[in-house]
């Protein structure tokens, strides 16, 4: 079975804690789409990767953006923001749902995606839309880089950027497992997810409790 799934046809009780349907914005805010779905582990119920519906102006309809990506967008409140471009989305390799079946699939899929991202290394500073370069000191490899970044960033002990910010040049670059600071309406979302996750991946599972799933109609 695939280790990584989506919510599909699934909706919470309350729609207000549901981020599907909320606008992604890019550079110079720019509208990308709205967030379709999302992509999570099935282990933890956290949320790797949102599922963004162009509206049309990308062939493939669809992209994904990693969770840590993301940040709450300042000038349109219930939506994102992301720092690309439509030129960049559309540089990345086209995503398709079916990738999802299998994890050798989505693992070949992942790591081309990832390679993407090894054009900088950029690091974005969280809370704001500035991009900064790093200095020598904040360089991956160097232990003290995430004292002197400040903002959320931490490497592991490989030297890999651990929330998903990409550095060239190395093969042991992870994507995040979390993503912390996109504010309240995304933590919520994540936490009914995760406890729900069990009743998604298998629907014909029902829990107790006033605020469950329900197949949409």
């Amino acid at each position: 079975m695939a280790q990584q799934g989506m919510l599909r046809d699934y909706r919470f009780t309350d729609a207000a804690e549901d981020i599907r349907g909320s606008k992604l914005f890019g550079r110079n805010d720019e509208k990308l789409g709205k967030i379709d779905d999302v992509i999570f582990d099935h282990a933890s119920g956290l949320i790797r990767y949102v599922v963004v519906d162009t509206g049309g102006w990308l062939s493939t309809k669809r992209f994904i953006v990693p969770s840590e990506r993301l940040r709450a967008s300042a000038e349109h409140k219930d939506d994102f923001a992301v720092d690309l471009s439509k030129e960049q989305v559309e540089s990345l390799p086209p995503y398709d749902e079916s990738h999802l079946e299998s994890d050798q699939q989505w693992a070949d899929y992942e790591g081309k995606y990832r390679s993407k991202w090894d054009t900088g290394p950029v690091m974005h500073r969280e809370g704001t839309d500035r991009n900064i370069t790093p200095t020598t000191q904040q360089m991956p490899g160097n232990f003290r880089s995430d004292r002197a970044v400040g903002s959320g960033l931490t490497f592991k002990d490989t030297g890999a950027f651990e929330r998903g910010d990409f550095a060239a040049g190395t093969d042991t670059v992870e994507i995040s497992q979390s993503a912390n600071g996109i504010g309240p309406r995304w933590d919520t979302f994540q936490n009914r997810l995760r406890e729900r996750r069990k009743e998604v991946i298998n629907p014909g599972s029902t829990q107790s409790g006033a605020d469950t799933y329900s197949k949409a109609s």
